[in-house]
């Protein structure tokens, strides 16, 4: 999954996708006199700070994405494929014992008790922590862009109560592209959990 970032020129939307994309449309806006122009991480919320000096071609080569081969190349010992870890395990000997007569070994009897537990966790929690991503990184951004509006405290604590309506009746009155974009951090994470 490609990071994607949105970039705002005052109160208004330049831009949003990856950081390529978002680095060239920045050099390229800044090349008028205008608003300030600000760039969030829309895992985070969080402004970012991009280098945009030296040409198009420059700014592209600096923030265009690596290769895939390249990711995750250096890898020791062991078995790289399956990125399996050697731990210890201290166990009693009747826990032993039962791991040795699984089929498998001990090593694979551990690996399947333990995708069985999780298995078993119905997502709630992961589903938990997704929203509070989500509901972090639209409280960063409401509060850069948005902390001097009307309706911001009551917003917030809308956004945290897990209250939509609610939030949206206090960001009416806010620009529509800090309105739209602070609704799509605090909520967009639904549909992909």
């Amino acid at each position: 999954m490609t990071d994607t970032y949105t970039a705002f020129a005052g109160q208004h939307r330049l831009a949003a996708g990856p950081l390529g994309h978002i680095a060239l449309a920045v050099k390229r806006a800044e090349a008028t006199p205008g608003a300030p122009i600000l760039i969030y991480a829309d895992a985070t919320g969080r402004a970012i700070d991009l280098d945009t000096r030296g040409s198009e071609a420059e700014v592209a080569a600096r923030y265009a994405s690596p290769p895939a081969e390249a990711i995750g190349e250096a890898r020791g010992r062991g078995r790289p494929k399956l990125g399996v870890v050697a731990r210890e395990v201290t166990l009693l000997p009747r826990h032993w014992e039962w791991l040795g007569a699984q089929s498998g070994g001990a090593s694979v009897a551990l690996r399947k008790l333990i995708d069985e537990a999780r298995k078993r966790e119905d997502g709630w929690a992961e589903a938990k922590r997704a929203q509070r991503r989500a509901q972090d990184a639209a409280y960063h951004f409401m509060s850069a862009m948005a902390g001097d509006l009307a309706g911001f405290e009551a917003a917030i604590r809308a956004l945290y109560a897990g209250d939509r309506p609610t939030l949206e009746v206090q960001m009416a009155d806010w620009p529509g592209d800090i309105r739209a974009h602070a609704l799509k951090l605090a909520y967009d994470h639904v549909t992909e959990v």
